[in-house]
Formats: C-alpha cells, structure tokens, sequence
C-alpha cells in the first residue's frame, strides 16, 4: 500500500473516531471525567382543592416529554402522587395533561406530580400550527380604547414582532394613558393581562397563545409561574416576555405547559390552587448522560457498552485498556528501543499486576521467575522435547505459586495470596522463553531482556489503571479508532531507536571529526 493511501485512511479512520466521540460529549452531554457533575432539579406540582363528596375529576397541564417540543432543558423522569384516584396521562394538540379521576371524595385534597430536569441546550423546532385566539368581549368604550392604541402602536411599528412589544408596552409596562388605565383596570395578574394581550392580537389577525413556565435557580424555592406571550410572524413563534417587553425566552425558563387550557382544572372547586416546589441538586454527569440519551433514544443506549449487564461493563472496561498497553509496548520498542519478551507478554502481565498491585506483582514476577529458571535449568540437563519440558515448568509454575500463597499467608502478608490469580501459561512461557534467550544469547542479553519486559509492564499498567483514563476509553470507544489511525502512521517508522542513537554515538563523534 502506497504511503498516500496509508495516511488517507488512518486520517479518516482517526476523524471517524473523533466525530463519534464529539457528538456523544456535545450532543449527549457525556462527560469526559468520571467524578463530573450536572445540574439537576426536582419539581414538584402540587394541586389542592375542595371535594364535594361525590364524583370528581382533576387536571393538570404537564411539560412536554419531547425533545422538539421542550428548548433547553430535558424531562428525565417523572411520576404521580396520589391516593385513591385513578390517572391517566394523555396527550392532545396543546399538550401533554394528567387526568384524575375518583369515584367519591371528601374534604380537602392534595394530588402532587413530581418531575427530574436536566439543562440540555438544542434547538427548539416549535412546529405548531398558528391558530387566532377568541377576540375579547369588549364594551364600547373599551374597543374604543383598544382601537385608539392599535393606531397609535402601528406608527411606531414595523412587523408583527414589534407591533406586539408595542402593545405589551403600551398595556402592562407603561399604562400612563386613560384607554390603557380602562382597559387593564379590571384585568389584574400577569396571566389575564397575558390572555387579553393574545385574544386583543387576534382582532388584528395575528396568532397568539399564551405559553408558561418557571425560572430554574440554583436555589431550592418556591416558584411562580411566569407566563409568556408568543406570536406567529408566519414564519415562526417570536416569544415575547410581559416583564419587559423584550423579544426571546428568558435564560434559564422552563416550560410547563403552551395549551390553551387552564393549568389545572377541578370539577369540584372553581378556584384549585396549584404551587411549585423547585429543588436544585448536583448529581453524577454519568448516569444524568444516560438517562438523557434514553429519553432522546433508547438505541443509543442499548446498541452500547453502556446497554451491557454490569459484569460485562466491567470486563470492558479492562479489555479496552488492552489497546492502550500494547499503544505503550509500541513506543518503548519501536521509538525507544526496549527490547521485551514476546509481542504482547508485557501487556498481559500488566493485567496481571492489577490483581497483585504493582510492588507486589513485581516481587512475586521476580520470585517465580527466578526460581522457575532454576527448575527450568535443571530440566535442560534431562534432554526433554519442547511440549513436555513447557508442561513440566507449567506444573512447576502451579506448585511454586500454591508454595509462595501458603508461606504468604502464614506471614501475614496478603499480596501473595492474588498470586493465584496471576495467568499461570503466561508465567511458564516467560521461563521459557528467557532460558532460550539464555542459552542463544547469553545470560545478559536474557536479562537486558527479562528487564525490559518488565519495565514495559510496569509503565502499561501505571497506564492500564488510570481510572480518568479508564472511564474515558469506556465512555467513548470510539477513541480507539483515533489509536488505530495513530499506529497505523507510526507503522511505517524504520528511523533510529532512542536507543541506538546512544549506542552509535560514538560513530557520529568520528564522522564528525
């Protein structure tokens, strides 16, 4: 394969990678450090009222589950409150309610809906359609007055837009006129202004509703409900606050309900009260990232590592260090020089020292080690075939182990106890392996290269065990392509080893001279 070819595809290989990786940290808010933390709150509705004795029935407007249907924040999880009352969860054109329902009940009642929010930034695609609210009914000097403002509010306007900003200011901020005194006089509370200000705009033939929300703190709170004015410029909803006038939703607004129906709705009681409860908490970026891609999108989380029982996450998350390892191992021999036993041996006795700790797998790797060459050498002399001088150190190796376990214990020291646990035929192959090297070789270059291997290991496990590493490899799996893109650049690498430029030092010394 042509070196252009090579670089192209561990490019697009490598962008591949990052791609999945960014829309999972930008979209779905998965975070990158394992001890990350969100904001999170609990609301909670509750609706009081008075029963009759008889039948009754109870609703209640509730935020929408969509994500094109909620601007900047998530419904992660939600549940109802209740005794004795049937409900049912429906969804209609304005919205999403709860109905209670019961067949007989007495006295004061109290129904709650308590819902988890999580902040999540996108784009709000409001796609309902626009429909004209019912005009007021006015007496004649109030539709005199209103006309007189209309006039006045069209000269000092350009578009649907900002003749409703006109009008809020000339109706709720600045009432200083007698027709605006007349008409707001016995229209009190933001919601009626708000409800008279979209039926008002329908007498001009511009769509208007009246939408609801609440303003999330960092602060556990009661809160009220702000109502918001919205009007369709044929094109779009421009959301218009009634504190100010000013065009947008405000920062941090939560929105409840855009029906057109009362909030909450009693058959019993004319006059319900309903009140929010905000609480705000912080809560692991993790678990939040999940629940949130399960709201979006159930498939994100079931065709994922994190859809996996939670013993098989774990084994994962050791598998996916593997990589990482051998990543470590290609560096120290083709870039650094390090020669190892084997391919991969390092990278497998750096799992091993995950069960031992790395002191403790160090001394028990030069225990066994050391004493199997010994038995290793004295099988040399008996002339064995290969299989059957590996099965004999491989028995060897178990007994030394049960030996090293048994006298470990007795002096209290609990590492030798995980030697079990190390990978026994990885173990027997080192012995063998550096009793051949011995014999070829020599007995330094077998221990250059005993050495080597186990610096190797200990640098991959110091690596393997990072735990931000760890969680950010089982997070996003992906990344692993970015590493294949980088070993596939590096695999064309023949230059000098750091290595070899101190062993030839003296080569260019005399070239020089």
């Amino acid at each position: 394969m042509k070196k252009t070819q090579l670089y192209l595809l561990a490019v697009v290989v490598s962008l591949v990678g990052l791609g999945f990786a960014g829309y999972k940290w930008q979209v779905l808010k998965f975070p990158l450090e394992p001890d990350a933390e969100v904001q999170v709150w609990t609301i909670q509705a509750r609706a009081e009222f008075m029963a009759n004795g008889g039948p009754n029935r109870v609703e209640l407007q509730l935020p929408a589950r969509s994500i094109n249907d909620l601007p900047d924040f998530l419904v992660l999880d939600e549940r109802l409150i209740s005794r004795a009352y049937g409900e049912q969860m429906t969804k209609s054109g304005g919205g999403r309610q709860v109905e209670w329902s019961v067949r007989r009940a007495r006295g004061k009642q109290s129904l709650y809906y308590v819902a988890t929010v999580v902040r999540d930034e996108h784009e709000w695609l409001d796609g309902s359609r626009p429909r004209l609210a019912d005009p007021p009914v006015l007496s004649e000097a109030e539709q005199a007055a209103l006309d007189s403002i209309f006039t006045e509010v069209k000269a000092e306007s350009a578009d649907t837009a900002t003749f409703s900003r006109a009008l809020v200011r000339r109706l709720i901020l600045n009432p200083e006129s007698g027709a605006a005194e007349l008409l707001m006089a016995s229209r009190a509370g933001s919601r009626v202004r708000a409800e008279f200000i979209a039926a008002a705009l329908a007498i001009r033939k511009i769509p208007a509703r009246v939408i609801h929300g609440l303003i999330m703190t960092e602060s556990n709170t009661t809160a009220d409900v702000l109502p918001l004015l919205q009007v369709h410029n044929e094109q779009r909803w421009v959301t218009i606050d009634l504190r100010n006038a000013e065009e947008g939703i405000p920062e941090n607004f939560f929105l409840w309900s855009r029906s057109n129906k009362p909030l909450l709705s009693v058959e019993s009681d004319a006059t319900p009260s309903l009140t929010f409860n905000v609480q705000f908490n912080l809560a692991d970026a993790m678990v939040m990232a999940k629940r949130r891609s399960e709201v979006r999108n159930r498939d994100l989380i079931n065709y994922s590592l994190l859809g996996l029982p939670l013993d098989a996450q774990s084994t994962y998350r050791i598998l996916l260090m593997v990589p990482i390892g051998a990543f470590i191992m290609l560096l120290l021999r083709n870039f650094v020089g390090i020669k190892t036993f084997g391919t991969f041996m390092p990278v497998l006795i750096a799992l091993a020292f995950r069960e031992t700790r790395l002191i403790g797998g160090i001394l028990l790797f030069v225990v066994v080690v050391g004493l199997g060459l010994l038995v290793r050498f004295y099988l040399e002399r008996l002339r064995l075939l290969l299989v059957p001088r590996l099965t004999a150190v491989l028995i060897l190796v178990v007994l030394l182990m049960a030996a090293v376990s048994v006298v470990s214990n007795r002096m209290g020291i609990e590492v030798g106890l995980s030697v079990a646990l190390f990978p026994i035929v990885i173990m027997a192959m080192t012995i063998e392996r550096m009793s051949i090297s011995w014999d070829e070789r020599g007995s330094a270059h077998a221990l250059k290269e005993g050495f080597g291997t186990l610096v190797t290991a200990c640098l991959a496990y110091v690596v393997m065990t990072w735990d931000r590493l760890e969680f950010l490899f089982f997070v996003y799996p992906e990344l692993l392509l970015v590493l294949f893109g980088l070993t596939l650049l590096l695999g064309r690498y023949s230059g000098y080893r750091l290595t070899e430029l101190v062993r030839f030092r003296a080569l260019a010394t005399d070239e020089q001279k």
